[in-house]
């Protein structure tokens, strides 16, 4: 298992860096990622019973990176102008139904699997974007992905008490101690990309794995809730797509927008 998880680890490590000096490679890189994790999503909500709108949900949430990768923003706040625009469209759809039952369900969940998994994962494109934001991109990956490997080796060689059972029985205290200290020595290691004092790489090491450890618990409480062990079989040793990616759902937007604070 472990070996297979380093595989995959490595497979990751290898897109990012075969992409990441060309941006609009890395940004089709970052779509097909989105894309492939909002169809594990969907899926997991067809195996429920939710009737979501999975191919106007894909062909929205594929828009959002690409928008992003090739600078189709029309004004400061198109973000919000799409989400009012997909929100209108869905309630439009639900005029051709045969009922009335489900349809805040199947409004609610769709459009939360394209913010939840697309626009947040986007967040690294918008790094990309950033002054010197290659450096500040493999340092996010990097303090990410790291605190997931110390939760890993820790948890499992050290692991007594349950982190939260219901949840995920298999996530331990000692596994989040581990991510804690793994993400804090990689935040140290990134610090020729980041250029922080010595506080603020503390900082940044210890949120960016508390949000890591929160990224991953909340895919974890979906598939719980959709009663699956894992989102797909695409990656051997993770699972799917949205379980390589779910960490970085939050550390990625939190660290663009504390970077863009600090830079201004």
């Amino acid at each position: 298992m472990l070996g297979k998880r380093l595989i995959s680890t490595i497979g990751l490590v290898a897109v990012v860096v075969g992409t990441i000096f060309i941006d609009w490679l890395f940004g089709l890189a970052v779509t097909v990622f989105a894309l492939l994790g909002l169809f594990e999503f969907f899926t997991m909500l067809e195996k429920k019973g939710i009737s979501i709108y999975k191919y106007f949900g894909i062909i929205v949430g594929v828009m959002i990176p690409l928008s992003i990768t090739f600078r189709f923003e029309l004004t400061k706040s198109w973000e919000l102008l799409f989400i009012v625009l997909m929100l209108l469209f869905l309630i439009i759809m639900q005029f051709k139904r045969r009922e009335n039952s489900g349809v805040i369900v199947d409004i609610s969940t769709t459009l939360f699997g394209i913010l939840y998994i697309c626009w947040f994962f986007s967040f690294l494109i918008k790094i990309r974007y950033l002054s010197g934001g290659i450096g500040l991109l493999a340092a996010v990956i990097i303090i990410t992905k790291c605190g997931d490997i110390g939760a890993y080796l820790i948890g499992t060689r050290f692991g007594k008490h349950p982190l939260l059972p219901r949840i995920s029985p298999k996530k331990s205290r000692e596994g989040a101690i581990g991510s804690l200290g793994f993400s804090i020595l990689a935040a140290f290691a990134c610090k020729r990309f980041l250029n922080f004092s010595d506080l603020q790489l503390l900082c940044v090491g210890t949120v960016l794995s508390i949000l890591g450890q929160l990224g991953d618990l909340s895919e974890s409480l979906l598939k719980r809730d959709c009663h699956v062990k894992d989102s797909g079989n695409f990656i051997p040793g993770i699972g799917g797509v949205l379980d390589l990616i779910d960490s970085l759902l939050f550390t990625a937007p939190v660290f663009y927008f504390y970077i863009s604070i600090i830079s201004q």
